[in-house]
This record gives structure tokens, C-alpha cells and sequence, in this order.
């Protein structure tokens, strides 16, 4: 019994021993590989990547911006208008959002040009492709997301200091 158990050791013990130093070397190249013990690129710091990096943000936020605002258009002239004091603050809300609606596009949204954007016309047609009163429903129940990224890319965050 004994001399199986030693053979059994000496088999594992290279085996163990070749495991080992994989793992070692796993370990080591994962070690040397990993980003904070290298150095950076100097742009990565640079002021100008940060002000380039904003601008472009800020560029993409305007266009979903003008998106919404043309989906917004959509629903003061083909959903909100079949609703007329379904609610008792129906009438304010559609001020309200035509108000919205006209700063926007004095603030330079052009409702127009996204007319063809692949997420109003699929919007669009879900709805035209439901019946009448189950789309306006669906898009009335809707209307609070379309608010929450209309205030979520058009709203200018204010600065902490600001308050």
C-alpha cells in the first residue's frame, strides 16, 4: 500500500509542480499586462481630448434631442388632438407641450429633418399599424418616457453651483 501511495505522489508531484508554473506565468503576463502599470498615452490626459470629447457628446445629444422633438411634433398634430378633456389636465399638458415644442425648434430642432430617421418612422408605423384608439392609447400611456428623454437631452444640466 505504501508503494502505491509513493507512486501516486511521484506521478502527481511533476504534474502538480507544471500546474504551478502555468498558473505562475498566467498570473504574471496578466500582472504586466494590466493597464495601470503601464503608462498612458499623454492624451488621455490632455485637456483638449476632454473639450473634444464633450463637444461630440454634446453634438450626439442635440440630435436625439431634435428626434424627440420631432416625435413630440408628431404627437401634437396626430395623437394629442383626438383627445380632447379625457383628462382634466389634458388641455394644460398640450400647452404645455406645444410650448416645448416651439422652443425647441427656435433653439434650433429642426422637426422636419428627422422625419425620415429610422426611429420616428418605426414609431410611426407601430402605431399606424394598430387601431386607431389602441395606438392614441398606447401613445398617450407612453407620453411620460418621451417626456423623460426629452428632459434627459434637451435640458441643459445645470452647473452644481448653479443651486
Amino acid at each position: 500500500m505504501k508503494r502505491n501511495t509513493a507512486t501516486v505522489a511521484s506521478f502527481f508531484r511533476p504534474a502538480a509542480a507544471a500546474v504551478l508554473l502555468l498558473l505562475f506565468f498566467g498570473w504574471d503576463e496578466q500582472a504586466r499586462a494590466h493597464p495601470v502599470d503601464r503608462p498612458f498615452s499623454p492624451v488621455l490626459r490632455h485637456p483638449q481630448t476632454y473639450r473634444d470629447v464633450g463637444q461630440v457628446s454634446e453634438h450626439h445629444h442635440l440630435e436625439i434631442c431634435c428626434l424627440h422633438a420631432n416625435i413630440l411634433d408628431y404627437y401634437l398634430t396626430n395623437i394629442l388632438h383626438h383627445t380632447n378633456n379625457d383628462h382634466a389636465h389634458m388641455h394644460r399638458l398640450k400647452t404645455n407641450l406645444h410650448r416645448i415644442s416651439t422652443d425647441l425648434q427656435a433653439h434650433g430642432c429642426n422637426v422636419t429633418q428627422y422625419h425620415d430617421h429610422k426611429n420616428a418612422v418605426d414609431f410611426r408605423t407601430k402605431l399606424e399599424k394598430m387601431e386607431k384608439m389602441k395606438g392614441i392609447t398606447k401613445a398617450i400611456s407612453e407620453l411620460d418616457i418621451l417626456f423623460s428623454y426629452l428632459q434627459d437631452y434637451c435640458v441643459e444640466p445645470r452647473n452644481s453651483t448653479d443651486a
